[in-house]
């Protein structure tokens, strides 16, 4: 078909050729041409139906990727709005809690390391310190605001004596 199509005159196929090409695809059963262009344009369409249905369930799962990224950084409510193209509306808290955290001697070790070594470390702390603020009732990056009748500023306080054990634990 793409050699019918050819802008050299010379290159394109013969009507011959053309009928010798469909003998050979219709395994040397008479059948007229027309009947075999619909049958490939049929399996043609086919295939295509089929490509397309792959790749909108590839599309699929990248943009399930891509929205649960999104909501991990941000609340579900900034991140629904940043999709949905609408502003997004600053909210008040009536009281939080914020802990901040130093690696001590951060700077002496990095200069001393590799930089996979680095990130390795970083990696290694970030996955720890999830997994412990995961088994207590504090959050690193509240999905949406913990609203209730407890107050987190306990859990942290709850929180922060096991960093510090596991920090002096891992330091020696």
């Amino acid at each position: 078909m793409k050699q019918c199509w050819s802008e050299q005159p010379e290159r394109r196929p013969t009507i011959d050729q053309i009928f010798d090409q469909f003998k050979n695809i219709n395994k040397g059963r008479k059948t007229n041409i027309i009947d075999s262009m619909l049958r490939m344009l049929e399996q043609y369409s086919s295939n295509l139906e089929d490509l397309i249905r792959e790749r909108t369930e590839e599309l699929e799962i990248e943009k399930q990727k891509t929205d649960k990224l999104l909501t991990q950084m941000l609340p579900p409510s900034v991140a629904e709005s940043l999709k949905m193209g609408t502003p997004v509306e600053p909210e008040y808290f009536e009281e939080v809690t914020l802990y901040f955290s130093d690696i001590v001697g951060f700077t002496t070790i990095s200069a001393m390391s590799e930089p996979i070594e680095v990130v390795d470390l970083l990696n290694d702390l970030y996955t720890l310190f999830d997994a412990i603020i995961g088994s207590h009732d504090v959050y690193k990056v509240p999905p949406r605001p913990p609203w209730g009748p407890r107050n987190r500023g306990w859990e942290v306080l709850r929180w922060g004596p096991v960093a510090l054990r596991w920090g002096r634990e891992g330091s020696e």
